[in-house]
């Protein structure tokens, strides 16, 4: 090699890095710079992605996202500058502008697009194969189909393959039946079962469309369509669901079954008109997926309580909640494990979701008068055991799956509320007597689905670790110390993520629930009642799967966030004392929470010494503590000397539980702070009177 010849800047980058063989690199610094990219890589027996991230190290930048380019950036600087500099633009503030480039010492390039953008340049850096590629897809919307098809040997013409083809006469143009069209819509198919989406979105955007995914019960962004390619993926695919693709005024629902990798798959198609283009859901379901009680994910304890359930023989059970919150899929392991074929199953759904062998499925036809309430008046003369409504939506419906009940037969349904106590003013809404309820009613199922933390890239969170300032916050809010953090990877999608469980309410209904129902009682009683018999309400069976590390508080805050703050004392109750309890065993806090809501009291939980600790010095008002003597992370004496040593604290009252028999440990109680003791095993009357007392003396 002369000594004399320039060499290429990335080569002096290769050999600061000490990559392989960089000593034997020789390229001019006239070569091109795909060429120079390409000789590194090949020489130094690199990928070109990692040899970005070598020069981006080199020169204290980031390494470029070139699939989270934000199209609103691409129109401050024009094609041509993004083609001669080999730039693309990646998003924007008030004075910079991101750009991914291959070339950061370009000066030239960064004055081009300084000036075009009328902002200052933030380089970051990709190689110049993908940027060409992104600037090729991106600024030129007609090549966008080939740029998301991938390679031209990837044939993607058979991928999905229809079940049942649609007659001829509903294709009205031959190109919804060509190459292009075709594999694009089976593209984005294809992409949504291995992403696992339940859903797929085409809706349209700007001048073109998007299609977004729904993944774990949230949406995440696929991909963008061009205007052309956005109308002729909606037609094909209502070819595919045997609609009428020259209607785009008003809504359609249709079907279609596919085989996607050497899988069948049902979809639900629905259309709607959106500002004179049309929204296309499609709703994917496996044929095979209806899995077992045992396998929701559910806890031990709501899982034998549902099985109380549908044991019965006669009667009405619910399983209620939003949309997507599986009850369907619930309903469907329970009919599963009942379906033996000794007893008569029968259904009426809309839609029919899974084909259940030993059952027998009707699908609601309103154009053929098969509805919810013509077709359970049939199932009652086929000699029916147990009977599953789709979905109680009129009187007329849930009248007559009463009087089922009240004939010796199981109805199960499902009905949407937003706890399992809701059911029954629901019931009452829709026409039924309070005391024809009482008769009937057996129980309900209040259900949502939490997504688990990603195997594969979760974070633990150790007793000793600090937690940030949010993961404080929410642990202080809700009384548990997380034990996992959300993280991302490509396995979960960059989401922390991965997989769903679901949460269960279950109300089993006592003696003492049904004559309350009887009487009318409101809501808030009704609660506290149903809390009694044994309920959990669902933000204590969410904070348990944080204890177990099966997800994230922050998770939890999403899903019931809303409607986490526990209505157990009666809302004509004003003032009423706050308590705090904490306690590390579950069934200990339970049985305490019950018996402090009947005086009445607010009752918070903390499952550990630190997460009550938080809990106070966050400002929240408490009239008394009840702490628990032996906790794993941090012991009640310990707690006590801590409140004790602040001015803030040291007035507020404390109750200690404790199973210890030695005198030395009261004594050292009483000296560290404590107002009081109590023994466990806890005897309810006398918790209760002194918890009252102490109330009494702190004029609480």
């Amino acid at each position: 090699m002369a000594a004399d010849k320039p060499q290429h800047w990335l080569v002096d980058v290769a050999r600061r890095a000490s990559l392989p063989d960089a000593a034997r690199l020789d390229i001019p610094s006239s070569t091109p710079i795909r060429e120079a990219w390409s000789a590194v890589a090949r020489v130094c027996r690199i990928g070109e992605p990692e040899l970005a991230a070598v020069v981006a190290n080199r020169f204290r930048l980031n390494v470029a996202r070139l699939d989270a380019a934000e199209p609103r950036s691409l129109k401050l600087v024009p094609e041509s500058v993004a083609r001669r500099f080999g730039v693309l633009p990646l998003r924007e503030t008030d004075r910079n502008i991101f750009v991914a480039t291959s070339t950061p010492l370009d000066i030239d390039a960064e004055q081009a697009v300084a000036f075009a953008a009328g902002r200052t340049p933030v380089f970051e850096i990709a190689s110049p194969v993908p940027i060409g590629d992104a600037i090729e897809s991106l600024y030129s919307p007609d090549r966008v189909v080939e740029a998301l098809l991938g390679p031209a040997d990837v044939d993607l013409t058979d991928a999905v393959h229809l079940v049942d083809e649609p007659e001829a006469d509903l294709v009205n143009s031959n190109e919804l039946t060509t190459a292009p069209v075709v594999k694009l819509t089976n593209f984005i198919l294809q992409e949504a079962v291995r992403e696992r989406a339940s859903d797929v979105h085409i809706e349209p955007a700007g001048t073109g469309g998007i299609v977004r995914l729904r993944v774990d019960g949230v949406l995440r962004t696929q991909m963008q369509l061009p205007a052309a390619a956005f109308v002729r993926v909606i037609s094909r695919i209502k070819v595919l669901g045997k609609l009428n693709i020259a209607d785009r005024m008003r809504p359609q629902d249709g079907r279609a079954r596919v085989r996607i990798e050497n899988h069948s798959y049902d979809l639900r198609i629905s259309t709607v008109p959106v500002r004179e283009r049309e929204k296309v859901v499609i709703r994917i379901l496996d044929p095979e997926g209806s899995p077992m009680l045992d396998k929701l994910g559910l806890s031990e304890y709501e899982l034998a309580r549902i099985r109380q359930l549908i044991g019965f023989r006669e009667g009405v059970v619910i399983v209620t909640g939003p949309t997507g919150s599986g009850k369907t899929t619930t309903m469907y392991g329970a009919l599963r494990q009942l379906a033996t074929g000794a007893i008569n199953i029968m259904t009426v759904e809309d839609p029919v979701e899974y084909e259940l062998q030993g059952i027998t499925q009707i699908q609601v036809e309103t154009k053929r008068d098969v509805t919810f309430a013509s077709s359970l008046r049939a199932i009652l003369r086929q000699d029916p055991d147990v009977v599953f409504v789709g979905e109680i939506r009129d009187s007329e419906t849930a009248e007559i799956a009463v009087q089922a009940s009240m004939t010796g037969h199981l109805v199960l349904a499902t009905l949407h509320t937003n706890d399992a106590v809701g059911t029954i003013p629901r019931l009452i809404d829709l026409g039924l007597s309070p005391v024809s309820i009482a008769a009937s009613f057996r129980g309900v199922v209040a259900q949502r689905l939490i997504r688990r933390a990603c195997p594969y890239c979760r974070e633990t969170i150790g007793p000793n670790d600090e937690l940030n300032k949010h993961e404080k916050e929410l642990a202080a809010r809700y009384g548990v110390r997380p034990r996992v953090r959300a993280v991302g990877c490509k396995q979960c999608g960059s989401t922390g993520y991965r997989g769903r469980m679901a949460l269960a309410e279950v109300l089993v209904a006592t003696p003492t629930f049904l004559d309350a129902v009887a009487h009318a009682s409101v809501p808030s009683v009704l609660q506290q009642v149903a809390v009694a018999g044994g309920m959990r309400p669902i933000r204590e069976v969410a904070l348990d799967a944080v204890r177990a590390a099966e997800t994230t508080i922050d998770e939890v805050e999403r899903v019931v966030g809303e409607v986490a703050a526990p209505p157990m004392v009666d809302k004509t109750v004003t003032d009423v004392p706050q308590v705090l309890l904490v306690d590390d065993d579950p069934v200990i806090r339970r049985l305490a929470r019950t018996l402090l809501e009947k005086i009445p009291v607010k009752v918070s939980e903390a499952d550990d010494g630190p997460v009550a600790l938080a809990m106070v010095e966050a400002g929240n008002e408490f009239s008394l503590m009840i702490l628990d003597l032996d906790m794993p992370s941090m012991r009640g004496h310990d707690v006590l000397v801590r409140l004790r040593s602040t001015a803030a604290t040291a007035a507020l009252p404390v109750i200690v539980l404790t199973s210890s028999e030695a005198r030395d440990d009261e004594a050292a109680l009483m000296d560290a702070g404590a107002d009081d003791y109590i023994k466990k095993p806890i005897d309810p009357v006398r918790f209760v009177a002194r918890v009252r007392a102490m109330l009494r003396r702190m004029g609480g």
